[in-house]
C-alpha cells in the first residue's frame, strides 16, 4: 500500500510494503529541512529490561539496560501513539535483546498496524516463536551483532527463512569492535548461508553513552577503509543517520558519489523528522540524547499533554533546537552536535 500526503512546501509517499520513502518540497529538487506535520518516525521505548545475547550483557549497550528495568503499559503505549498526528508512517521499537521482556509488545504492533504504521525492532538472540511472530507483522527487523556472531546469523536465518525481506544485521563501529565489523563483512563475501537473504549489514557510529562510554570512536580513515572495503566487495551496506558525515567523506570521489549521497540522510531528530519517546513518556531529540545534557534531563511528557503539534513539536524548546539544527545543515552533512561521532 502507498501512503502520500501533499501540501504546498512538504510532500511524501511511502510504501508500507517495501519501505520505500520520497520526501519533497515544491518541487521534486527540493528537499524540506523539517516536518512541519509531526514526526514521520517515532522511535518508542517499551522496556528497560534486558539481560544481553546469550544472556550476556552488552559491553557497550548505550541504554545500560539490565534484567531489573521496567515495562511501559499498553495504555500508556495507546494513550501516545492515539496523540501522534498523521504524519506518522514507521514505529522503531526499543525492546529487549530477545524480544521478551514486554509481553504487551505484540498488541502494540498489532495496534500500529491498526493505524496504519509500519512497526520495526532491533533484536539480537530470538527464537523459532518470536521470529515466526516478527516476520508477520514488522516491515524490518535489525539484529545486532556482538561477540558471538552465531547468535546474531542465526536470529537471521530464523527471520530470512520465514520470508521477511528487510532483515538486516546492526553492528556498531568502534576501534574495540572493527574487527568483529570486517569479519562481519568477510562472512557475507565468504557467503555464510545464514546470511545469504539478508537485506543490507548497516554500520552504526559509536555514541559514547551507558556502557559504550569505555570505546573509542573509529577515526575517519579507518571509517573509509570499511566503507570502501564493502564497496568493493558489493557487500549490501547502510548506515545510522549519525554516520552521514563521516560517510560522504568516504565516499567522495566514488563513480556512484551522486546516487549514494541523495540516498543519505543526515540527523532527522531535533524536531526535524523523528521523536524520541522514553518508557516513561518522555520526549527528547532523540535515544542518546535523554540525560545527556542539562537540557535533556527531563523532555515533555507525551502521555499527558493535550495535543502533540502544539504542546510538544511546535513548543518553544523544540522550535528552538529546530532552528539550531536547520541552520548547521550542508548538503546532508553535518556533525552532531551532542556527541563526537
Amino acid at each position: 500500500m502507498i501512503r502520500t500526503l501533499r501540501t504546498k512546501d512538504y510532500n511524501w509517499n511511502f510504501d508500507t510494503l517495501t519501505g520505500t520513502f520520497a520526501r519533497w518540497g515544491q518541487t521534486f529538487q527540493d528537499d524540506p529541512h523539517w516536518s512541519p506535520m509531526g514526526p514521520e518516525i517515532l522511535d518508542i521505548e517499551v522496556t528497560t529490561q534486558c539481560k544481553g545475547p546469550g544472556g550476556k550483557l552488552c559491553s557497550f549497550c548505550y541504554k545500560a539496560n539490565t534484567p531489573s528495568g521496567k515495562n511501559m503499559s499498553y495504555k500508556t503505549f495507546k494513550n501516545i501513539l492515539d496523540k501522534m498526528p498523521n504524519n506518522l508512517m514507521q514505529i522503531a521499537f526499543g525492546a529487549d535483546a530477545q524480544c521478551t521482556s514486554n509481553p504487551d509488545i505484540w498488541k502494540m504492533m498489532e495496534y500500529a498496524r491498526e493505524k496504519n504504521i509500519v512497526p520495526n525492532i532491533t533484536v539480537a538472540d530470538i527464537d523459532d516463536n518470536v521470529a515466526d511472530r516478527l516476520s508477520r507483522i514488522c516491515g524490518a527487523v535489525a539484529v545486532s551483532r556482538y561477540a558471538n556472531k552465531n547468535i546474531c546469523y542465526d536470529s537471521v536465518k530464523r527471520l530470512t527463512d520465514r520470508g521477511l525481506k528487510q532483515t538486516n544485521i546492526h553492528i556498531m563501529v568502534s576501534e574495540e569492535t572493527k574487527k568483529q565489523v570486517l569479519e562481519t563483512l568477510k562472512d557475507y563475501i565468504k557467503k555464510d548461508s545464514r546470511l545469504k537473504d539478508m537485506n543490507a549489514i548497516v554500520l552504526l557510529s559509536l555514541k559514547k553513552k551507558g556502557r559504550g562510554s569505555s570505546h573509542t570512536p573509529l577515526d575517519q580513515e579507518e571509517f573509509n577503509n570499511i566503507v570502501n572495503y564493502a564497496l568493493d566487495n558489493n557487500v549490501p551496506i547502510g548506515f545510522d543517520s549519525c554516520s552521514a558525515h563521516k560517510f560522504l567523506n568516504a565516499i567522495k570521489g566514488h563513480d556512484k558519489e551522486q546516487q549514494m549521497t541523495m540516498c543519505t540522510e543526515p540527523c532527522e531528530s531535533f524536531g526535524m523528522f523523528s521523536s524520541y519517546i522514553n518508557v516513561d513518556g518522555h520526549y527528547f531529540p532523540c535515544s542518546f540524547c535523554e540525560g545527556s545534557h542539562d537540557e535533556f534531563i527531563e523532555g515533555p511528557n507525551v502521555a499527558e499533554c493535550n495535543d502533540f503539534l502544539t504542546d510538544v513539536w511546535n513548543s518553544d524548546k523544540i522550535k528552538a533546537w529546530r532552528g539550531y539544527m536547520s541552520k548547521r545543515k550542508d548538503n546532508n552533512n553535518f556533525n552532531c552536535p551532542i556527541f563526537t561521532v
